[in-house]
Parts: structure tokens; C-alpha cells; sequence
């Protein structure tokens, strides 16, 4: 059975890959565990000086798995615990993390390529809260995590409106931090994580707690506030409908409840 997670060491750095290339990602709560399992053991390794998130084929990740490796299997309030010990991880260890986009970042998708300290996608890439389509709220911190990065209006228009973001615009607003040209990408990624994995390691970890502290001090709050609010939606009329839609391929008609 292939692995689900791709966990390589490459000399000082980590580079851990969502590996299920046919689904376009689709995370599920085995995955967010495993993942999250690799970031927090490299957190804990001395000899780890970057980690590099990655996604094997056309997309990062399309977000959680709604059509479930069971039948009528759906993401659950285990689903999102695992996705926040998953975001915290990603902020608490004390290297730097290097998200590579190299195609869409959708839902929890999203909130985990965000939640890295440094966010490089292709320019074919795009950011994507879909959360509404399907009759959720944003999870993962993306309630954090995109307004320090873009404001409050932004974050209303991604998480409400469900407008994908293009990856050069998400560079000109501040969502993440480079847009590669689509042939140039893998090189220069490879350029960002040598330059952080031979940079000072301490002075990063420093930064990157100081940074947390000044921007993103209400993210353990805020996961509560989505991991309640989740779970209400999980048992909406309008949840089960979009989950249909989706799973049929057409448009949702949601009531309201």
C-alpha cells in the first residue's frame, strides 16, 4: 500500500509530502496524525535546521477527504483536532517551515500551507477557503492566520465568497511570501530551504516566537472557536447538502439550516 506521508531526511532538513497524488491530496485524519507526528518529532531533533511541507502531483492539498475512504465516511470533530494539533505543531517548533506550493491549496489545505513560516507557490497555484461551498466555516487557524497575513475584509471575501486567490495574488497581498514562475519553482525552493537550513538557527526560532506572539497570539483561541462552531455545522441540513453536491458533482441548494 503506497504511503500516505513521505517523510525524507535530507541532511538537516525534514521534507515531509502529502502523498496521495490521485486524490489531489485529500487529507485525511490518519494523514493530519501522521504529519503532524513528523513535525513535531523534527521539532524535537537537534540535528533539524528547516522543514519543508510539500504536496506529490498536481496540488498541495484539495483539503479534508469528503468522500471518505469508507462509504459515507465524513471529516468529524476528530478530524479537526488533528488538523490543529497539526497548525500548532507547524508554529511551535522552533524551525522554520517552508511551505511548497506547487498547485491548489483548498480548506485545511489552505490553513496548513499558511501556517508555515515561509509559503512558496507556482504561479499555476492557487488559495482556495471553500469551506462554504460544502457548508462549513474555515478551520485549521485559517481564521487567524489569513487575516494577519490580509486584513479582516480580505479574509471575509476568501472565507464567505470562496474566491480563489491566484498565487501572484496572494504574493501581492501578503497571503504568502514568494510566486514562482512555474519552471522556475522547484530550484528556487530548493535555493529558500538551503538558505534556511544553513541560516542562524537560533535567530530564527526566536523570530518565529516572537512572531507568533505578536501576531498570531489568539490562534490556540481561535482553533477553539472553530473546533465548536465545526462541530455545530457537522449536524446542518446544509453541510449534508453540500457534501451531496459535492460528492454529485453539481451545484449545492442550501436552506439555511
Amino acid at each position: 500500500m503506497t504511503r500516505s506521508i513521505l517523510v525524507e531526511h535530507d541532511g538537516s532538513v525534514v521534507r515531509i509530502t502529502f502523498n496521495r497524488p490521485s486524490r489531489l491530496n485529500a487529507l485525511t485524519t490518519e494523514m493530519l496524525t501522521l504529519t503532524a507526528d513528523a513535525v513535531e518529532a523534527a521539532g524535537h531533533d537537534t540535528g533539524v535546521r528547516a522543514v519543508v511541507l510539500g504536496g506529490a502531483g498536481r496540488a498541495f492539498s484539495a483539503g479534508a477527504d469528503l468522500a471518505g475512504g469508507k462509504a459515507g465516511t465524513l471529516p468529524g470533530t476528530d478530524t479537526i483536532d488533528a488538523a490543529n494539533r497539526l497548525t500548532l505543531a507547524l508554529r511551535r517548533i522552533p524551525q522554520p517551515v517552508l511551505a511548497a506550493v506547487g498547485g491548489p491549496a483548498v480548506g485545511v489545505g489552505c490553513s496548513l500551507a499558511l501556517a508555515a513560516d515561509v509559503t512558496v507557490a507556482r504561479e499555476s497555484a492557487y488559495f482556495l477557503l471553500a469551506f462554504a461551498k460544502v457548508g462549513l466555516m474555515p478551520d485549521g487557524g485559517a481564521t487567524v492566520l489569513v487575516p494577519a497575513a490580509v486584513g479582516r475584509a480580505r479574509a471575509t471575501r476568501m472565507a464567505m465568497l470562496g474566491e480563489r486567490v491566484p498565487a501572484s495574488l496572494a504574493a501581492q497581498w501578503g497571503l504568502i511570501t514568494h510566486a514562482i514562475p512555474d519552471g522556475a519553482f522547484d530550484g528556487e525552493v530548493e535555493r529558500l530551504t538551503r538558505q534556511l537550513a544553513e541560516g542562524p538557527t537560533a535567530a530564527f526560532a526566536q523570530t518565529k516566537r516572537a512572531l507568533n506572539a505578536s501576531s498570531l497570539a489568539q490562534l490556540e483561541d481561535a482553533l477553539a472557536v472553530e473546533r465548536e462552531g465545526q462541530a455545530q455545522l457537522f449536524t446542518t441540513a446544509d453541510f449534508a447538502e453540500g457534501v451531496a453536491a459535492f460528492r454529485e458533482k453539481r451545484h449545492p441548494e442550501f436552506s439555511g439550516k
